[in-house]
């Protein structure tokens, strides 16, 4: 496995309305699109800085991990994506060197993306999204 890029930094927020006011007004950052992705109960936004992207999250559901997550520790980030070129051999090579897996196979992730979550447990307490584009 060999990550290619830091395909984004995930950041939860309570409203991505209010969210990105400060993203364009202050930093001039555009958003590319705003997407909900239904199965993992979520809104996402997109905002492309140089070759990585930052990406707000907003519960759609309480239910919503994002929606825990805000709870329990509030708004901020939530994970660090990389990106990868093979994500099932990905998967397969830190399951045999023994990492704790979220994910064992992939899903379905905003802008089309395939990916999976490396447990906080075998990352220092980083959420570790991999991903394939």
């Amino acid at each position: 496995m060999k990550p290619t890029v830091v395909d984004h930094i995930g950041i939860a927020v309570k409203s991505i309305d209010d969210a990105l006011a400060f993203w364009q007004s202050a930093l001039g950052v555009k958003c590319t699109g705003v997407e909900e992705v239904e199965e993992q109960k979520v809104k996402t936004a997109f905002l492309p800085i140089g070759d990585t992207e930052v990406e707000l999250l907003e519960a759609t559901s309480d239910e919503s991990p994002v929606a825990k997550f805000i709870e329990k520790k509030g708004e901020g980030i939530h994970h660090l994506a990389i990106r990868v070129e093979n994500l099932e051999a990905a998967l397969a090579e830190l399951k045999e060197k023994g990492i704790r897996l979220i994910d064992e196979t992939p899903r379905y992730g905003a802008g089309g993306a395939k990916i999976a979550f490396v447990h906080p447990k075998s990352t220092g307490g980083i959420l570790l999204e991999i991903s394939e584009r």
